[in-house]
């Protein structure tokens, strides 16, 4: 089983918040990962930086999170996982964002947990492991 990490965790992260390397060293064995969707919010944060300090700092942690954590793919399973949990989180009247539930829907697919700082909404999300940092 893995962990995906969401974007906010990376993003706190990134502003000095949370130290993601001293929290995952005592792990053990756990597989780490970002979604390509994650992968995408981050780097639109480098490019919405309109101070090229921020930017080049931004794209430096960026850089970092690509280099350390392998990109968990949304192929198949986690499409069926999603449409899926789409119809039952709408059906509920209780839908989560758009992107949101791309990471849900992986995580559901690969029997992975979420490590997120918005664990209100995930926890609406039947049969996800979520993990508050």
């Amino acid at each position: 089983m893995g962990v995906l990490i969401d974007s906010d965790v990376l993003i706190a992260a990134e502003r000095g918040l949370l130290d993601v390397a001293a929290k995952i060293k005592d792990r053990g064995e756990e597989e780490f990962f970002i979604s390509a969707i994650t992968a995408s919010e981050l780097l639109h944060g480098v490019w919405r930086a309109e101070d090229a300090k921020i930017r080049a700092r931004r794209s430096a942690f960026v850089e970092w999170v690509l280099e350390n954590f392998p990109i968990l793919p949304i192929g198949l399973p986690a499409a069926r996982a999603h449409a899926q949990l789409w119809a039952a989180l709408n059906s509920k009247g209780s839908p989560i964002g758009a992107h949101d539930l791309w990471l849900a829907a992986s995580c559901v697919a690969f029997g992975h947990s979420l490590i997120t700082r918005n664990a209100r909404e995930f926890k609406r999300v039947p049969g996800l492991k979520v993990e508050s940092w």
